[in-house]
């Protein structure tokens, strides 16, 4: 499958494709080549290993404070348009079909109804988004899977039982979603106060990466949300690991993550693609999906757009209506970034994975795994190919009001200078003697080279870039003079990797500032 995933990843880049629709598209077909075994996904399984890492990565790279201003908008997205999107599902369900009882159309809406974190995060981080809309994505992915995973259970045991209480429901979501909060805020604690007192680079990595598992599963023996604990957790532990983790940890741990990270990703979409034929071949074939199922299919996959669709773009105009009356806390996105917003909606594991664990015993469990199906594979390659032209046609710009005060430029210039002050309070003995008058020379350089890159911010990006570009081409210079020292064996191994780590140090400093 690893094999599989390099060679559908490399293709991808060749053909400008989003890896997801290559691995999407691969994954099905391969399920389908004589003398492959078929893909049989425990639904359990599948969330327990992939959900949790997926989710910690998403929540700790989250930037808090945008988090917490657009809470509202990503509130409205995770919990509103999921119900109303399951909601709209369940109506066309019923009208299409009468005989299906209501509690199975409604776990049919709650299947489909939430946009997927990992299909957000493969699509989403290879198109450039004005900073709310980018904040309101990623929040409303790490959030949504709570309110349909709630919502399923409870049309579930409706379909079991016959009884529905609305009280109970929405009693049971605020205790999953408080107690998933609740156990998230003390794993990340933990982690905290472990980190402190480890001491030791592999085991604080272990620990970071283990922390996910740990929140996931904890919430779910608790009988809280394990989704919410994940995210509380990656957000305490993201806003943290600045002050905790050492620079060591900070570069193999990045490393490690997003390797894992990549693969996981990467297995999850080529999983979905191989169990196609699993899918197929319990509904009869395809002959029996085309006779029985299309037009179903079809009409459910229009409900789900255009449910979320509607959403968004009446929340907007009731926020235009709002700020319109004065109210100053009502932001309406506007027509196009509202289209965007409508746009990315794609549907990943989560939705294929609940619709696996229904009960062989529920009326309508064969269309409702076509259609689960159908909707990944529809979302993914038709809106995930194309919202970078949606984006671009909508023309979006950053909103001046949510840029920081200090730039870049600014915030550089504001740590070189504290570095110098810290250098010369420490570079002279207590009698006034001058102690590392070379050290502090350097800081000074530093501190001033501020004033060598003046002028518009389009020449300053000129003079810097040029500026870094000499720098990596004296770091590669002396790469290849330490290669040329070892193959002439006048250095060991042990000088080539120091020295090959200061090097690598320096010009991922080097890419890093050119930008």
């Amino acid at each position: 499958m690893f094999l599989a995933v390099l060679v559908l990843q490399y293709v991808a880049l060749r053909l400008r494709l989003p890896p997801a629709v290559a691995l999407l598209l691969g994954g099905g077909a391969l399920a389908f080549v004589p003398g492959l075994p078929t893909v049989e996904l425990d639904p359990e399984l599948v969330l327990v290993i992939f959900l949790p890492p997926l989710l910690m990565d998403g929540a700790w790279f989250t930037a808090l404070a945008p988090f917490r201003r657009h809470l509202g908008g990503i509130t409205s997205l995770a919990v509103g348009a999921v119900l109303f999107t399951a909601a709209v599902v369940a109506m066309a369900a019923k009208l299409i079909l009468p005989e299906l009882p209501w509690a199975a159309c409604v776990a049919l809406g709650a299947i489909v109804s939430p946009p997927d974190a990992v299909s957000a995060r493969a699509v989403l981080q290879r198109v450039k988004l004005p900073r709310r809309l980018g904040t309101l994505l990623e929040g409303e992915s790490l959030i949504n899977d709570a309110t349909g995973l709630v919502l399923f259970r409870f049309a579930v045991a409706t379909a079991a039982t016959g009884t529905f209480s609305l009280g109970e429901a929405v009693g049971s979501f605020a205790i999953l979603v408080g107690g998933g909060v609740a156990v998230g805020g003390a794993i990340g604690a933990a982690w905290v106060l472990l980190l402190r007192r480890l001491g030791d680079d592999q085991l604080m990595i272990a620990a970071s990466v283990l922390v996910c598992w740990a929140s996931y599963l904890a919430g779910e023996t608790l009988h809280a949300s394990g989704v919410i604990a994940t995210v509380t957790a990656g957000l305490v532990c993201g806003w943290y690991q600045h002050v905790i983790l050492t620079a060591s940890v900070r570069i193999r741990a990045l490393s490690f993550w997003q390797v894992m990270i990549s693969l996981l990703e990467a297995a999850v979409f080529i999983l979905i693609g191989l169990s196609l034929r699993g899918v197929i071949d319990r509904v009869g074939g395809f002959g029996v999906v085309m006779a029985d199922m299309a037009w179903s299919v079809a009409a459910i996959i229009a409900a789900v757009t255009l449910a979320r669709f509607a959403w968004i773009f009446g929340s907007d105009a009731v926020l235009a209506l709002l700020s319109r009356a004065g109210w100053r806390g009502a932001e309406p996105l506007g027509p196009r970034a509202a289209c965007v917003m409508s746009w990315a909606g794609m549907r990943g594991v989560v939705t294929l994975a609940v619709a696996l664990s229904l009960p062989e015993t529920m009326p309508g469990r064969d269309l409702m795994l076509v259609t689960a199906f159908a909707v990944i594979l529809l979302t993914v390659l038709v809106q995930g190919m194309t919202l970078g032209l949606v984006i671009r046609f909508a023309g979006l710009r950053e909103d001046e009001r949510s840029r920081p005060s200090l730039d870049l430029f600014a915030a550089e210039v504001a740590m070189l200078k504290a570095q110098f002050a810290a250098v010369e309070r420490m570079a002279y003995a207590a009698d006034g003697s001058l102690l590392h008058p070379r050290l502090l020379d350097s800081y000074r350089r530093r501190a001033m080279l501020s004033a060598d890159f003046l002028g518009s911010p389009e020449e300053r990006a000129h003079s810097i870039a040029s500026h870094y570009d000499v720098i990596l081409g004296a770091v590669a210079a002396g790469r290849a003079e330490l290669v040329r020292l070892h193959r002439a064996q006048q250095i060991d191994d042990e000088t080539l990797h120091d020295l090959e780590r200061d090097l690598d140090l320096e010009e991922l400093i080097a890419i890093a500032a050119k930008g």
